[in-house]
């Protein structure tokens, strides 16, 4: 009897956590499947492909800057509430896209999407974690996280393949998804209050010299990564020729990888150093886009290229929030707040630079992300030699790091 109770009460608090997943899906596949798209919605908005990426650009430097703003205005609502209002402006921004007849249109429409999104998926967690008790946490996060990393494997190449017989479809199955995450935090979500903290307090932590080191490789690594994947389609076309079904087969092998290197990421940090984790994915990633022009000129190469590029790209993320929690654990949900912000930060800083590099070739896009990712990889090993010589001397009130990071 006493099993069938305990079943049936994580079997509730599974049921809760379902619509929270569905709303990460609905952000994940929002923010990534714009690459994909940007060749056929450039078409049809009568603009280059350079500018249409920059919707990717304003989309994520609007949310970096609106994650922990909106997240401070509304930290004594009742979270279920900003839910249902976040993901309402969310559905109210892709509809834009979806419908407009003109750029300045469509480009307002991510903005407003994305100030949804900055506090859909840290609430997500957040609430996860507060419905859950201490010892399922981690598994209720795994539950809603898992959401995002769907989005990548599955929620972005299919998107891309439903993009090539019209854009709009895609975006309007989006929104479709966040009007069902809606319904289902309305229906399934209790009521859940979280200790309010203001702007002043998430952004305290930028004093520390370690957190801003840290954000700063962040920055550079997102930057690499989205100089190239926010132009995927032109990148891959010597291999796909363009077609819509081919570059859906090169983001489902990129999602692909990146499920793999999610998981390897998370045994190898729990085993290693998590800064000898992050040295090697940055490695892999810097010699993967350097090789970006030959790898791409036959489907088979490019395919397993978009393997490699996920998996060590996706190696680097839990060692970074390993090395952010392990400085100042007491400020863990702050810290993983302003990596969020700083992620989307260097998504706009990479986009926005590629959409300027990319009319030059290729070959210099691939380059410049090489030297960025090199650049991340040369401050990581700097940056962890001089907190180590320092560490005895740390500032008052700073927490040492982790000598495992």
């Amino acid at each position: 009897m006493a099993t069938t109770a305990i079943w049936r009460w994580e079997l509730s608090v599974f049921k809760r956590l379902i619509p929270l997943t569905v709303a990460a899906f609905a952000v994940g596949t929002n923010t990534l499947v714009i690459a994909g798209l940007l060749p056929a919605i450039a078409q049809s908005l009568q603009v280059s492909v350079s500018a249409a990426g920059q919707l990717v650009t304003g989309f994520a430097l609007t949310y970096a800057i609106a994650a922990p703003v909106v997240s401070a205005l509304t930290g004594s609502m009742d979270r279920r509430t900003v839910l249902l209002g976040a993901l309402s402006v969310f559905v109210v921004g892709n509809v834009m896209v979806a419908v407009a007849g003109t750029y300045p249109i469509a480009l307002a429409g991510r903005l407003v999407s994305a100030i949804g999104s900055a506090v859909i998926v840290s609430l997500s967690l957040a609430t996860a974690t507060a419905i859950a008790p201490a010892h399922k946490r981690a598994r209720a996060l795994a539950v809603v996280t898992a959401g995002l990393t769907v989005a990548t494997t599955l929620g972005v190449p299919l998107g891309t393949l439903i993009g090539g017989v019209n854009w709009r479809i895609t975006l309007w199955a989006v929104a479709g998804l966040g009007v069902l995450a809606a319904i289902g935090i309305a229906v399934a979500l209790p009521q859940v209050e979280l200790p309010a903290t203001s702007l002043r307090e998430r952004l305290a932590p930028l004093r520390s010299p370690v957190v801003l080191g840290i954000l700063g490789i962040t920055a550079l690594m997102l930057s690499s990564g989205y100089t190239v994947y926010t132009y995927i389609g032109p990148v891959t076309a010597p291999a796909t020729g363009g077609e819509a079904s081919r570059l859906t087969l090169v983001l489902v092998c990129y999602g692909l990888g990146s499920l793999l290197g999610n998981i390897v990421s998370g045994f190898l940090t729990d085993s290693y150093p998590p800064v000898r984790v992050l040295l090697t994915g940055q490695t892999v990633v810097t010699v993967t886009m350097a090789v970006t022009v030959l790898a791409t000129q036959s489907m088979i190469s490019v395919l397993l290229w978009a393997i490699i590029w996920g998996l060590a790209g996706w190696l680097n993320g839990l060692p970074q929030q390993h090395r952010l929690v392990a400085h100042a654990p007491q400020a863990s949900a702050v810290l993983l707040g302003l990596n969020v912000a700083v992620l989307q930060l260097g998504v706009a800083i990479g986009s926005g630079l590629g959409g300027i590099i990319l009319p030059h070739g290729v070959g210099v896009l691939a380059a410049v992300s090489a030297g960025m990712m090199a650049l991340a990889l040369v401050v990581t090993i700097f940056t962890t030699r001089r907190r180590r010589t320092a560490e005895a001397v740390h500032q008052p009130g700073v927490p040492a790091l982790d000598q495992r990071s």
